[in-house]
């Protein structure tokens, strides 16, 4: 994919990784934290301090790693280092949980030979239980970061808990002459509502900006992208979305007022869509990718939030899931999104094919709708034709091993 503006390009790259970017540096490990043998303890790290910005869920249950760091963050803005771990979410385990995030935090600190304040803290997994930290000091020792794609690929790994795939993405521009990386990697597969959702999201570029610039610029790709996405409508405890920008492609300073901020933007805009899309993807037991974009409307706002409605609803999920052209339970979305909407002028389409003229059924062949709904890439299109503003949403089909999966969690 490649995207152009009248200033330059903005290339996807494959193969990239977290350690793609200049200065950064990745590993994992199996602490046999899990129930089943396989990496569960990874780090990022930065040659030099970077600037950062990070965005959080919105459960007011934040786990432990959470709040240790937004205490890291705190004190200078700036990061080097990621400590993660899966299998074990550190959430709703009071002060013990705290100490043991924060003693996460030190060793990291103590193995890197860098600051406290410089390492943040992530993890995900089962809520309600202690951290086995003497696996997790003994790990941390045993961490060795790496610049090569393969530490990468392996910390993309070691975050996974129920997800099926990784999920990672890499986009490359040109500012001042100087090439620019922006690198992610996600997991999250349930739990997943807008507003932020049971993922963790990682991202490292060595573009130079200063963090509060990056926190503007994620807050705003957030709201388009990671709160885009739901899957079950449940929000988790440890949610977390974090920045590195190290600095090292030498690039002058990224501004709002900089000539090629746009290309910036659109390459982390890019980076944060596909994490999102993917972790949409790979819901608990879907089969099926949804998009549903939604045209005509008086504001993005009212988009987004009409989309959102229609992408949770477990009606259409499950329609989409059984492939049943079942326009009227788009419709009914619309209708409860708590959007102002007029009721005679909307049109839903199901891909290509139009349902819903000025909210009056037309004739279509439910055979063509059933062989598109068949498909694993489902689009929904709702045009309000009241104004000029556009939203998207993602989500997933509902089916029946999502009860499967979640029935037996802890298990």
């Amino acid at each position: 994919m490649t995207l152009n503006f009248e200033n330059g390009v903005v290339k996807k790259m494959k193969n990239g990784t977290i350690t793609t970017p200049i200065g950064f540096n990745a590993a994992a490990i199996c602490a046999n934290i899990r129930k089943k043998e396989r990496l569960d303890l990874g780090v990022i790290f930065s040659d030099v301090p970077a600037s950062c910005a990070a965005v959080y869920t919105l459960n007011t249950f934040q786990a432990a790693p959470i709040k240790v760091t937004k205490e890291s963050i705190a004190v200078e803005q700036r990061l080097q280092a990621i400590i993660c771990n899966s299998g074990n979410a550190n959430a709703c385990t009071g002060e013990q949980g705290l100490l043991d995030a924060h003693k996460m935090r030190s060793e990291t600190a103590k193995k890197l030979a860098i600051p406290n304040h410089y390492v943040a803290v992530a993890s995900t997994g089962v809520i309600g239980e202690l951290m086995p930290m003497d696996k997790i000091v003994t790990g941390i020792e045993r961490l060795e970061p790496s610049s090569s794609a393969e530490g990468g690929e392996q910390f993309s790994r070691a975050i996974l808990t129920t997800d099926l795939v990784q999920k990672t993405t890499c986009y490359q521009t040109e500012i001042n002459n100087k090439k620019i990386t922006v690198a992610g990697a996600a997991k999250g597969s349930g739990m997943i509502k807008p507003n932020m959702a049971t993922m963790l999201g990682f991202i490292t570029t060595d573009a130079a900006i200063d963090s509060g610039n990056l926190q503007t610029a994620l807050s705003d790709i957030t709201n388009k992208t990671f709160n885009r996405i739901t899957v079950d409508g449940d929000t988790s405890t440890n949610d977390t979305v974090i920045v590195l920008a190290n600095g090292l492609a030498e690039n002058d300073l990224l501004t709002p007022e900089h000539p090629d901020w746009n290309l910036f933007y659109a390459a982390l805009e890019k980076a944060c869509e596909d994490l999102a899309k993917e972790i949409a993807r790979d819901g608990e037991g879907a089969t099926k990718l949804v998009e549903v974009n939604v045209v005509g409307a008086l504001n993005e706002d009212d988009a987004g939030i009409i989309a959102k409605t229609i992408v949770g609803s477990s009606l259409v999920k499950t329609a989409v899931h059984g492939a049943d052209a079942n326009w009227g339970r788009i419709i009914c979305a619309v209708g409860y999104s708590g959007v102002e909407i007029n009721p005679d002028t909307v049109d839903v389409f199901i891909g290509d094919i139009q349902m819903l003229k000025n909210s009056q059924p037309i004739p279509f062949s439910e055979e063509d709708a059933t062989v598109y709904l068949k498909g694993n890439e489902i689009t929904i299109k709702v045009d309000l034709h009241m104004g000029e503003a556009t939203g998207k949403a993602w989500g997933c089909d509902l089916s029946y091993d999502y009860v499967r999966i979640n029935a037996s969690y802890r298990s």
